[in-house]
């Protein structure tokens, strides 16, 4: 019923840069929060940005400063622009989005993408 498709990843130099975008399709009424994931090998998955469908945004502390999270609530989309990336910044990185479908407008139910992997080497 819905998909998530992120696209972006790749292998960047430590200090590089790199934007991430998550698409969401489907039968979708609306969207809630949308936010961006991480798994490091052999690490729990960890929480990196949120975005509300207002606009309002979480980070981790470890990436304060550096990510910037963004939506376009029209095109079902959330992006995000990592700068200063940092070894420790590699990861498989998974988009999450809270989604109420046609078909049940009145629940969110969490949908995740497949997951793109970035990679900060020298």
């Amino acid at each position: 019923q819905v998909q998530l498709v992120e696209s972006g990843g790749g292998l960047v130099q430590p200090g590089g840069s790199l934007r991430l975008s998550c698409a969401a399709s489907g039968s979708i009424f609306s969207i809630n929060v949308m936010g961006w994931y991480r798994q490091a090998p052999g690490k729990q998955r960890e929480l990196v940005a949120l975005i509300t469908s207002g606009g309002s945004t979480t980070y981790a502390d470890s990436v304060k400063g550096r990510f910037t999270i963004s939506r376009d609530n029209a095109k079902n989309t959330v992006d995000l622009l990592m700068n200063s990336l940092k070894p420790e910044d590699t990861a498989a990185y998974y988009c999450k989005s809270q989604v109420a479908t046609m078909r049940r407008p009145s629940v969110f139910l969490d949908y995740w993408g497949q997951g793109t992997q970035v990679t900060v080497s020298s």
